[in-house]
C-alpha cells in the first residue's frame, strides 16, 4: 500500500509560502530610512510572484498522485524556486540600514524541508511501484 505522506508535506509546503504572505520576514530601517519598514511576501514583485508559484504549484502537486514523475519534477521545482525566494529576500535585507529578521523568516526554511520531505516521500512510492511491478 502507498503511504501518501508527501500529500501532507506538500500541504504544509503550502501553507507556510501563503504564511510568509502574512508574517515579517525582517523588520528594521529601510535605505529611506523608515523606522519600522517590514520585509514581508507581498514587498517587491519577484517575491510575490515567487512566493505564489510555490505555494499554487505546491498545492496542484497534491493531485497528481497518479503522475509520479511529474510530481517528482513539480516538487524539486519549487524547491529551486525556494531556493531562489531566499536569495531575493537575503537581496531585499541588504537594503535596509538596520533592523532584526523575524522569528517567522524561519517558514522559508520550513518551506524548503517541507518540500524536500515531499520529494523524498514521492521517490519511495516510485520505488515501491517499480519493486511491487518487478514481483508480479
Amino acid at each position: 500500500m502507498l503511504q501518501r505522506i508527501q500529500s501532507i508535506w506538500l500541504l504544509l509546503a503550502a501553507t507556510c509560502a501563503f504564511l510568509s504572505f502574512q508574517f515579517p520576514f525582517y523588520t528594521g530601517t529601510n535605505a529611506e530610512l523608515i523606522p519600522s519598514a517590514i520585509l514581508d511576501g507581498k514587498t517587491t514583485i519577484p517575491i510575490i510572484l515567487t512566493t505564489a508559484a510555490i505555494g499554487i504549484t505546491s498545492l496542484i502537486c497534491i493531485f497528481l498522485y497518479k503522475n509520479r514523475k511529474l510530481q517528482l519534477r513539480l516538487t524539486v521545482l519549487c524547491i529551486a524556486l525556494e531556493a531562489l525566494l531566499i536569495f531575493l529576500y537575503y537581496t531585499q535585507v541588504k537594503t535596509f540600514t538596520g533592523g532584526t529578521y523575524a522569528l517567522t523568516a524561519l517558514l522559508q526554511g520550513c518551506v524548503a524541508f517541507f518540500l524536500f520531505l515531499a520529494a523524498r516521500g514521492i521517490n519511495h512510492d516510485s520505488k515501491i511501484i517499480k519493486e511491487s511491478n518487478r514481483l508480479r
